[in-house]
């Protein structure tokens, strides 16, 4: 496993599939990888969750299916996938296929197979689903995974690497003894203070089931233009300093412009040079 203190910075770049054409989102996903962002995340969603409620919108599984296809080398995954909105074998048989999909000339995958318990509770009326609580969305989350993981293991071909498990979601109880468990990148918005207090809580989870901390990666929100302040930088390097390493800005339509990711791939390129 790679050490906290090993890892570089990686710069995520989550496409909100709201408010756009698909054409609009595929050449954002292009200008994306040609300018090196290392993720590209979508969300998994059936309504905006920001702007016109009834605007334009995109499922998100046959979206990544697509950008597997279209890329040859950025990482990319849902931020993240609504666990309840699927079985958990076919959701593993899905990502199973959608990593498949991405391995190309002979390299592994490259899906980030990002999952949460769910929380719009519109997705849940409009489509059928049980929303229930948020203890009972939780622990099916904590009934799924091995699920997935054992479905990851009998499946035919097997994936191409363990794929990574990327679990979102700050909850001190349920969630992140969930992320000891389970995941291999642990995502959260929360401000540096609140990060700090969260990460020692983590590893308490960690240390109560023998699993080294190190191994999860951390990874956090950033805003757009995050690195035009100095105040900002100074966020972005106090995070780092706690052990994050994958910092995502959130870019949505009308008129996505992914422009503001050239300022945090500077800014990425020069800590990892330090």
């Amino acid at each position: 496993m790679t050490s906290a203190a090993s890892r570089p910075v990686r710069i995520g770049v989550q496409i909100a599939p709201q408010h756009s054409t698909y054409s609009e989102i595929r050449d954002t996903l292009n200008t994306l990888e040609e300018l090196g962002v290392d993720v590209a995340f979508n969300w998994d969603h059936f309504y905006p969750l920001s702007g016109d409620a009834e605007g334009t919108h995109f499922e998100g599984w046959s979206m990544l299916a697509a950008w597997a296809e279209q890329t040859t080398s950025i990482q990319f995954g849902p931020l993240v996938t609504c666990n309840t909105y699927r079985n958990p074998d076919l959701l593993a048989d899905i990502a199973r296929t959608v990593d498949h999909i991405s391995a190309k000339n002979g390299a592994e995958g490259r899906l980030i197979f990002g999952i949460g318990s769910g929380w719009f509770e519109r997705d849940y009326d409009e489509y059928g689903y049980e929303f229930g609580t948020v203890g009972q969305r939780l622990d099916a989350l904590a009934e799924s995974l091995p699920r997935i993981e054992s479905r990851w293991a009998k499946l035919n071909p097997a994936p191409t690497r363990k794929i990574p498990v990327l679990i979102g979601g700050g909850g001190e109880k349920k969630t992140l003894r969930i992320v000891a468990k389970h995941a291999d990148i642990w995502h959260s918005f929360a401000d540096t203070e609140t990060l700090e207090r969260k990460l020692l809580i983590l590893r308490g989870h960690c240390e109560a089931i023998g699993r080294d901390f190190d191994d999860i990666e951390i990874s956090t929100g950033t805003r757009p233009h995050a690195a035009d302040s100095a105040a900002q930088v100074e966020a972005l390097e106090a995070q780092h300093a706690l052990g994050a390493t994958l910092f995502t800005l959130g870019i949505t339509g009308p008129g996505l412009d992914p422009s503001p990711v050239r300022d945090l791939l500077a800014w990425r390129d020069e800590v990892n040079s330090r």
